[in-house]
């Protein structure tokens, strides 16, 4: 790259307002590396439990469904590429709009006729156009009916998918929260259980109930013989797990941990994802983590619950305790990447270790799958390739009960971090409500804050402090970056 264009290319670059220094208040820096600052959230390659793998590789190794493969396949890109359905009051919008523009194209057309009065023949076909122009155009959303077999393929397609996004939204609160230790859990379309085991890999030891709800019979009686494992005497290889197909009706039984994955598209209306959020934050007694695809729907369904929520459109109140953003917004304004002229979705990157099915691609060498002498489940061994990790992308919002005076307000890493010789571009969400495109250079920002950039990912946090000082970046640095580039 040219001195011309690399000027050009940092001239669009900006330094985080209010920012130049990392927070080092609790002397951390002095303890750990740089590479394992508090900021610092993602997580290596997700694995399955091996119990649960185990035991999904054995039901689908003795499953007579044919065109298993296709059809995970199929489900996948089906429920990736799924859409919220159009509210009534936007789809007679819609109509008018088009209607509008027919007439007029009508009246061009035939300048003798008038815009608002057509003869009876050339109305019905505008309206006949109207309508067929209204099918092709519009999203026809449809209810899955999670029969045994699509319960089945969900499982084969979905469940390493869900558990690794829900393990790196867990991980942010162990992290972050060390001394939160839930006892109970909810988890909202629970699917085929993979949110409860990501609970136990991670507080099993004060875990002592996992309240499973889905409405599909067919789901949760797959989800509980997954949580049998290959146990002869057919017990749960955790105790404290439930199975039900509704919500638990009083408002006086809340649970510490209150989940919903990839559940909100399964909902019919904009009216029920509002009763549905509102009813699981009254549940909410500590944490409630919603998850969606990394899509634009799914981050517009998750500001939507995140809007319900932090303006408190409930008419009963039954906790006064305040709604309070966890993770992954530093702050409560509107989403900067919700611009009506752009909308971009706000979404994460977590690596896992597929469930080792015949037709997933593999990397060479040998693998073993052993439970363990003290589980539950039956001692087997087998040898299969190593599965090659895929990566799951979602999006995701965690509110907190509670004031949140005692988070740090540090920004987010929203996109990948390009580290170059002597400078790292990092694209951020501010506790101001904007996005910025940061150059951190360790002569100008010093060598803690620069070498902390450096380590970080996408999904990361930045300790950085707010001094009163506005920093920018100066001319001598840029052509220093760029004869080393």
């Amino acid at each position: 790259m040219n001195r011309t264009g690399v000027t050009a290319y940092l001239g669009l670059a900006t330094i985080v307002p209010k920012v130049s220094q990392v927070d080092n208040s609790s002397g951390f820096l002095g303890n750990v590396p740089h590479r394992q600052h508090p900021g610092i959230l993602h997580l290596k390659t997700v694995r399955l439990p091996p119990e649960l793998v185990q035991t999904a590789h054995f039901l689908v190794a003795q499953s007579s469904m044919r065109d298993l493969e296709k059809q995970t396949k199929a489900l996948t890109n089906y429920l990736w590429s799924r859409k919220r359905p159009l509210e009534t009051p936007d789809l007679r919008r819609k109509a008018l709009q088009l209607e509008q523009k027919l007439r007029e194209e009508t009246v061009c057309a035939h300048p003798e006729g008038s815009l608002t009065h057509l003869d009876v023949d050339k109305e019905k076909k505008l309206q006949r156009k109207v309508l067929d122009m209204i099918r092709k155009t519009t999203y026809h959303w449809e209810a899955l009916d999670y029969t045994e077999e699509l319960s089945f393929v969900y499982m084969a397609a979905r469940m390493d998918g869900v558990f690794a996004a829900v393990s790196r939204a867990f991980h942010e609160i162990q992290k972050r929260v060390p001394d939160f230790q839930p006892s109970t859990l909810l988890d909202f379309g629970s699917g085929t259980g993979a949110v409860s085991w990501a609970a136990h890999s991670i507080w099993g030891k004060t875990m002592n109930e996992y309240m499973n709800i889905d409405t599909s019979a067919p789901m949760l009686g797959l989800a509980e013989r997954l949580m049998k494992g290959m146990s002869e005497a057919q017990e749960l290889c955790f105790p404290g797990v439930y199975f039900r197909q509704f919500l638990p009706v009083s408002p006086k039984v809340k649970f510490d941990l209150v989940v919903s994955a990839f559940s909100l598209n399964e909902l019919p209306g904009q009216a029920q994802r509002v009763e549905t959020v509102q009813t699981l934050w009254r549940k909410t007694d500590g944490f409630l983590v919603l998850i969606e695809n990394g899509t634009k729907e799914g981050h517009q369904m998750l500001m939507e619950a995140r809007d319900v929520i932090l303006k408190g459109k409930d008419k009963v109140v039954h906790d006064s305790r305040e709604a309070h953003i966890f993770a992954p917004c530093p702050h409560h304004l509107p989403c900067p990447r919700l611009s009506p002229e752009r909308p971009l979705p706000c979404n994460f990157i977590q690596a896992y270790c597929p469930l080792p099915f015949s037709w997933v691609s593999a990397l060479p060498g040998l693998g073993a799958i052993i439970c363990q002498p003290d589980s539950r489940c039956l001692q087997l061994r087998w040898n299969f390739e190593n599965p090659q990790q895929k990566e799951e992308k979602f999006s995701f919002l965690i509110l907190r009960r509670g004031p949140g005076e005692s988070e740090e307000c540090w920004p987010r890493i929203t996109q990948p971090v390009l580290c170059r010789p002597r400078h790292v571009h990092v694209h951020l969400c501010c506790p101001d409500g904007t996005l910025q495109h940061a150059v951190v250079t360790p002569k100008k920002h010093g060598r803690d804050f620069y070498r902390c950039a450096r380590s970080s990912q996408c999904g990361d946090r930045l300790p950085v402090l707010n001094p009163d000082s506005e920093p920018t970046l100066d001319k001598e640095d840029s052509h220093v970056d760029e004869e080393q580039s």
